[in-house]
């Protein structure tokens, strides 16, 4: 079978490029698959971070891409339609994460009608942080898709809200496993200054509101001296509001924050430190954090909402609790009073389950599937 897939690709960097790199790579195991990629994702002053791109000294984890698609650029649109259609593929997997590229996949997917099966495969329908506009753009693309992938039961149901007669799959996050193995937790701390006779706790990735960081910067005032909180992720917006509630803590001592975009090769040392994940969410769907976690074997205290709840407490791979700083802290205590390895036995059990060729199968079959209807 011919695969195409249009996402970003390398160089740009995030979870959107990591997912579909590996989405690629489990494909093309059976299947001839051409990735198309973006000649401009963001314009710069729509990006909140430091740069879109990998950096010249970062570790590459990549695939062969065709860089075409302009996001604002309408004249780039037809023609990513046209190079796509002379691959000629039996389905074209579309990448879908925000509204914003809704005019571009739209106007794609419409050219492509009739010559191809299209699929989207959408992390989120509904925007973390969602504006008036989202419905009609999202439209403008849902309207030309055959089916859709989603990857948690939270994305299901926003996206059921928006197009109610959606022909979907539900598949769930696989493992982001490129990362390499764990290292040893003792020289871990040590590189990081890290107490390594402390509870370490980790929060980990962008940091924007939704997220809920000022709760667990509150919560680590519930926690005694032998607990230590390490922030590891660029910050979208003002990180000042965060640094004043760390200064105010009685625990800033035991608070040490790398405000920096994470590259890939730093991962492992940041996991292997790490005793315990803090995902403190005011609201989400799923997190692409917690398919790292699981290829580290760490358990996660999260905030009850989304689909957090269902993916945490049915595989019993943490904790979950509301999103109060107060009830964060009594969560995270009970991971230790109730013993990690009880949770780490359920991480490996629920590793077997999240594999990329899993994932890989699950998307031909929804093709072949799709094909009959």
């Amino acid at each position: 079978m011919k695969i195409a897939i249009l996402s970003p690709f390398h160089p740009y960097r995030g979870g959107i490029a990591q997912f579909s790199t590996s989405l690629y790579q489990a494909l093309a195991k059976e299947h001839t698959v051409k990735a198309f990629s973006f000649s401009r994702l963001y314009p710069g002053f729509l990006f909140p971070g430091k740069t879109q791109f990998v950096e010249r000294n970062e570790a590459s984890f990549s695939v062969p891409s065709e860089r075409i698609l302009d996001s604002i650029n309408p004249i780039s649109y037809r023609k990513t339609a046209k190079t796509i259609e002379k691959f000629q593929p039996d389905v074209l997997m579309i990448v879908y994460w925000m509204p914003f590229f809704a005019p571009a996949y739209g106007h794609i997917a419409y050219q492509l009608r009739g010559k191809t099966r299209i699929i989207a495969l959408i992390h989120n329908a509904i925007p973390h942080e969602p504006k008036f506009y989202d419905k009609p753009l999202s439209m403008l693309f849902f309207n030309q898709v055959d089916g859709f992938m989603v990857l948690s039961e939270s994305v299901k149901k926003d996206l059921l809200s928006l197009y109610p007669y959606a022909n979907y799959c539900l598949h769930a996050h696989p493992l982001y496993d490129h990362f390499g193995e764990k290292h040893d937790r003792g020289k871990s701390s040590e590189a990081l200054n890290l107490h390594p006779s402390k509870k370490t706790l980790l929060f980990f990735g962008l940091i924007r509101d939704y997220k809920g960081l000022d709760l667990l910067i509150r919560a680590m005032s519930f926690l005694d001296d032998s607990y230590q909180l390490l922030i590891a992720g660029e910050s979208y917006g003002d990180f000042g509001k965060y640094r004043q509630l760390i200064e105010a803590s009685p625990a800033k001592n035991r608070i040490q924050v790398r405000n920096q975009y994470i590259s890939d090769d730093e991962v492992p040392i940041l996991f292997s430190a790490a005793d315990v994940l803090i995902l403190p969410y005011k609201s989400a769907t799923q997190s692409g954090v917690i398919p790292v976690a699981y290829h580290f074997e760490i358990p996660i205290v999260a905030s009850g909402v989304g689909s957090l709840k269902d993916t945490i407490e049915t595989a019993g791979t943490g904790i979950v609790c509301c999103p109060q700083a107060e009830n964060i802290a009594e969560g995270i205590q009970k991971v230790f009073s109730e013993g990690k390895e009880k949770f780490i036995a359920n991480i490996r059990i629920e590793k077997k389950k999240l594999s990329w060729d899993g994932f890989a199968r699950a998307l031909i079959d929804f093709y072949n599937a799709s094909c009959n209807l």
